[in-house]
């Protein structure tokens, strides 16, 4: 075994193995299995939610993106910093109505704010379909990245497979108070990793930050800008509101606002989050600073980037240093989508079809689920070539589908009626799919549109179709003698 390989491989086991002794007691029940007993402090929380947000995506998907996209990558993030904002106000009445209910899973907020069961079913329908991307995205970065530092003695599918396997079992063993522990570990590995080579590798190639970009833009001029086509203004900004509007939407990410013992603690990170974001700024430097040492990376390739130039700067040991740091930012959120994901199984599905399963019981099919979910996300993943970026943007538009009818449950009188809201679901993510399984867009219907038009992003289109859909629908159907008030 290399030396990088090496390091990588015992760094992740003692991440993994402080997660699975870190809880104080074991997980006995689906609440303490799955929302950790809702006792999390406002540092827990914090390192949870971070944890889940910074992923692979942040590693390898930003320094790929800005190496292959130039200056669309800041669109990460605006769209970060944003949601942040936002979740000063959105995430406390979230938590306030979970707390009263003693809700356990996303569809069951949507179930008991509009009063129906059928809408709870959609929910959790339209959350594992949008959760299979972005554990697909994990597993993609394991594979790279031992693949990467081992200079190819480990496959990209035994990594993959390999990693799911250690994933699974890390889950179904510890829960999520195990994942928070592990999430502490994590954020500040990545931290030191990303801030180190986000300022060393600019300065030790071009002499500067701003030399870099000097250098760059007069090797690839226009690179740093938006583009005429493909990447353009409206682009930008149509895939920042699409992805600020979802950040919070994922299955895993919006479960984990009920693991809070207060509101409190929502507003005390939201003051924080945003600073939180440069971890995401170093990595697209580093991603930059490799558009001219590590050239002629196409494609899915560009997710290389990072690795690449990192083996081509440093000794083995501090590659695998870094690699680790790349496997755990896969690991611990992986983890966390597992526990949302089998715990919608659980819940949403089985406790349905057999309401007399006992707490025990439904926590048996949970970890099930962890197995069924780790095997399918692999299945994809090894037949799979889209970038981590294209993956990520994918999810988000399906995942924000749900952001209209959250936020309208959470007004004072809610303009969607519980036909409405699904209808408008229902409608957005059957446009995405359409898009993803046909590749139609916007010029295939309307050829002659201008090219900004065009370019909207078609997640951000089919969010438009839903919220205008679920008006219409609320509208006839809040005139039915039989319709239930929404909540």
């Amino acid at each position: 075994m290399n030396v990088a390989l090496w390091f990588l491989s015992s760094v992740t086991a003692g991440v993994v193995f402080l997660g699975v002794l870190g809880p104080k007691q074991r997980p006995t029940s689906l609440e303490q299995w799955a929302l950790g007993g809702r006792r999390f402090g406002s540092l827990l929380v914090f390192l949870l939610m971070a944890g889940e947000i910074y992923t692979s995506f942040t590693f390898l998907g930003a320094s790929g993106f800005a190496y292959g996209k130039g200056g669309a990558v800041f669109y990460i993030l605006t769209y970060t910093c944003l949601a942040f904002v936002s979740s000063y106000w959105l995430l406390p009445p979230i938590w306030r109505f979970a707390d009263e209910m003693r809700l356990v899973t996303q569809p069951d907020f949507f179930e008991k704010k509009y009063q129906s069961p059928g809408l709870g079913y959609l929910v959790t329908l339209v959350g594992l379909v949008a959760l299979v991307p972005y554990l697909i995205l994990q597993l993609k970065g394991l594979g790279i990245i031992a693949e990467t530092i081992s200079n190819g003695r480990v496959s990209n599918p035994a990594a993959v497979i390999l990693g799911a396997v250690v994933m699974a079992a890390y889950v179904i063993a510890s829960g999520m108070r195990g994942s928070a522990w592990a999430a502490a570990v994590k954020d500040g590995m990545i931290w030191i990793v990303c801030a180190f080579l986000g300022i060393y590798l600019p300065y030790h190639y071009y002499g500067g930050i701003g030399p870099m970009f000097e250098q760059i833009e007069a090797a690839r001029p226009g690179f740093l800008a938006l583009r005429e086509t493909g990447e353009t203004i409206t682009w930008y900004l149509s895939t920042v509101a699409l992805s600020a509007l979802g950040l919070y939407m994922w299955p895993h990410t919006f479960s984990s606002v009920y693991t809070s013992r207060s509101e409190s603690a929502f507003r005390r990170n939201a003051v924080f989050m945003p600073l939180y974001a440069l971890v995401m700024l170093f990595a697209m430097l580093v991603g930059f600073a490799a558009v001219l040492q590590v050239p002629g990376l196409q494609g899915a390739e560009i997710d290389l980037a990072l690795l690449k130039l990192s083996v081509a700067t440093f000794d083995p040991w501090a590659v695998g240093v870094i690699g680790a740091a790349g496997a755990l930012t896969a690991l611990v959120p992986g983890a966390t989508m597992l526990i949302a994901g089998s715990t919608l199984i659980s819940t949403n599905i089985c406790r349905k079809l057999v309401p007399s399963l006992s707490d025990r019981q439904a926590t048996g099919w949970a970890r099930l689920s962890v197995i069924v979910l780790t095997v399918i996300a692999v299945s994809f993943t090894l037949v799979g070539g889209e970038s981590i970026v294209a993956i990520l943007i994918m999810g988000y538009s399906i995942v924000t589908q749900l952001f209209p009818a959250v936020f309208a449950s959470l007004l004072s009188k809610n303009p969607f009626t519980k036909e409405g809201a699904a209808a408008g679901i229902v409608a957005g993510v059957g446009t995405v799919g359409i898009v993803v399984t046909t590749g139609l867009t916007i010029s295939s219907f309307f050829p002659e549109a201008p090219v900004l038009v065009k370019q909207i992003n078609t997640g951000f289109i089919a969010l438009t179709i839903n919220v205008v859909v679920a008006l219409l629908v609320s509208a006839v159907t809040a005139q039915w003698p039989n319709s239930s008030p929404p909540l």
